[in-house]
């Protein structure tokens, strides 16, 4: 989250993944494509369901892509808030690289190995929303601090032994690990549960010759992803504890500038919303954390999302999965090429594109149930298409994705590292 001048990422190292060729490893990929490389089969533009795909096969479509950043990125500039999207998403360099492009600050990991991956990319600035107490975790990105000197990241403190634990293990570390406090949610994950608590780990913190205090972190989505009433009433008590900590330990922060950071796709509307209008002599950046606004969905965030509720379109669902019909042993029955190793189902199962009365009832690990309606057809050896419910458990299921115009010829090839 700097303005050294220096790139926010190594562009040429993703480029460079194009020229990586495909092969059988690739899970849905044709086998028509193997040998050859992602730019090769790009530059040919091929429909992807003319060159055999060995379905089932997850696809983004460009057009919704394009679209989420842009109404992701228009949305924080308008509320004057920052976004380090979260990129355990996705775990895609290629795709982190067009939020950054588009304004994004940082990108957001939960773990030391999703940093890594980025970091191979030249990802200049990250945001670690967990607290590392694992010592080689910590030496690590210590050495990564001390190796890059335009490199900035963040993570979170939540105890007076994490404190403790991350000075002992940074002890030969040349630059301190900056830190925010981590307010929680009572019944919830991590953070202080209390501003007793949160004022203690901040004046550890303060005190350790390894870590520098930078602001406050909190999550909001800690107890439920829901616009039910007692879901967003904890939502809401959640963020007045973040802003009252914020107010509170502003003396106590080290850096320029106070960091407070929350939002994950669900509530950033409330977030934007009540970490703002702060006094005129308090410094603070906003930085939301939503990852899933890129790829969007047809299923828990179609419901939730702030541009998306009440049937609003601001963001569009980029993210499909392609099966194939094998069976259809019953009269409303049929059986598909898609199961609990292709598809998200922890938020809701997959959704029948194209067939409005028609619904997925159950998945097996390589095949999924689809009841179907009166008037939907489907007959062993279609093709049919799939929204899903949930992008992040989806996305880690494939290695390579390809991206589809509006004429569902091949625009790109994603690769991820999950």
């Amino acid at each position: 989250m700097t303005d050294s001048g220096i790139a926010p990422i190594d562009i040429g190292a993703v480029r460079a993944l194009s020229d990586r060729p495909l092969d059988w490893s690739d899970k849905g990929i044709p086998s028509s494509w193997w040998g050859q490389t992602p730019a090769e089969i790009v530059a040919q533009a091929p429909r992807l369901s003319e060159s055999g795909p060995a379905g089932p096969v997850c696809v983004l479509r460009s057009e919704a892509l394009a679209h989420n950043l842009d109404a992701m990125a228009g949305w924080c500039r308008a509320r004057g808030v920052g976004l380090a999207p979260h990129g355990k998403t996705h775990m895609s360099p290629a795709l982190a690289a067009r939020q950054l492009a588009a304004g994004a600050c940082a990108i957001t990991v939960a773990t030391v190995a999703q940093a890594a991956v980025y970091r191979a990319f030249g990802v200049r600035d990250l945001v670690l929303a967990n607290e590392i107490v694992d010592a080689p975790a910590l030496r690590w990105l210590s050495s990564e601090l001390d190796r890059d000197p335009d490199m900035t990241a963040v993570c979170w403190v939540d105890s007076m032994r994490g404190v403790g634990l991350m000075t002992a293990a940074l002890a030969e570390a040349r630059r301190p690990v900056d830190v925010c406090v981590e307010i929680g949610m009572p019944g919830g994950r991590t953070g202080c549960r209390s501003s007793t608590q949160a004022d203690a780990v901040a004046r550890a913190v303060i005190a350790s010759p390894r870590l520098r205090l930078v602001g406050v972190a909190g999550y909001e989505a800690a107890h439920a992803q829901s616009l039910a009433v007692d879901a967003v009433h904890a939502m809401r008590a959640h963020l007045a504890d973040v802003r009252a900590a914020v107010l509170r330990l502003a003396p106590l922060v080290e850096a320029d500038d106070i960091l407070v950071t929350a939002g994950g796709s669900t509530y950033f509307d409330d977030v934007a919303d009540t970490l703002s209008d702060w006094p005129a002599d308090l410094p603070v950046r906003t930085v939301l954390r939503s990852g899933c606004y890129l790829a969007h969905d047809h299923g828990l965030y179609a419901r939730t999302s702030p541009l998306t509720r009440d049937g609003g379109h601001a963001l569009r669902p980029a993210l499909e999965v392609h099966a194939q019909v094998v069976s259809r042993p019953e009269p409303d029955l049929a059986i598909l090429t898609m199961g609990r190793r292709d598809v998200s189902f922890d938020q809701g199962m997959p959704v029948p594109l194209g067939l409005p009365s028609s619904a997925v009832t159950k998945l097996n690990d390589q095949h999924a149930f689809l009841h179907l309606g009166d008037d939907d057809r489907a007959e062993v050896g279609d093709w049919l298409r799939f929204g899903i419910s949930h992008p992040c458990t989806t996305f880690d299921k494939w290695r390579l994705i390809p991206v589809l115009d509006s004429d569902d010829r091949v625009v790109d090839l994603v690769r991820t590292f999950f």
